[in-house]
């Protein structure tokens, strides 16, 4: 049985997940960069020090913790290029698994788990969501055997 259409799905969610992981890689690292640099900081705390709503202690407060903010959107920022690698892992083992008819619901079930990996309504995870569906769903023909059909006589 040919199952062209999982295939193609997956190795579109596949190419989906690398471009995010390389978006998302360039956005961490860059604003890893922009939230260092001094300028930046300098004019981030100027702009913040102009609200009038804004007290002596807030701005103590937020220069304080300015650094818990660059760590934490680090962390997270690699947390999650972390796990969209895993997702692309996953779904690497479903494509695998279905191109060579061995095994489809393992195939769905690893697209599943991609699907959930890569963010549970995103595009990329439809995708492998429907691919995961149309593993479980679709069966292979079935094949009549010929004596079934024949009669024999008895004499």
């Amino acid at each position: 049985m040919s199952r062209t259409g999982e295939i193609v799905l997956g190795v579109i969610s596949a190419l989906m997940t690398l471009l995010s992981i390389v978006l998302v890689t360039i956005l961490v690292i860059s604003g890893s960069n922009v939230l260092k640099d001094e300028a930046f900081t300098t004019e981030f705390q100027n702009v913040i020090a102009e609200e009038p709503t804004m007290t002596e202690s807030d701005l103590q407060m937020i220069d304080d913790n300015m650094h818990l903010v660059i760590d934490a959107f680090n962390i997270f920022g690699w947390v999650f290029i972390i796990i969209l690698v895993i997702s692309l892992i996953l779904n690497i083992i479903g494509i695998v698994s279905i191109s060579k008819n061995k095994n489809p619901k393992l195939a769905g079930i690893m697209f599943i788990i991609a699907g959930l990996f890569a963010g549970i309504l995103s595009p990329t995870s439809l995708l492998l969501y429907i691919a995961a569906i149309m593993c479980f769903v679709r069966k292979p023909p079935v094949q009549l055997q010929e004596e079934f059909y024949t009669t024999e006589k008895t004499l």
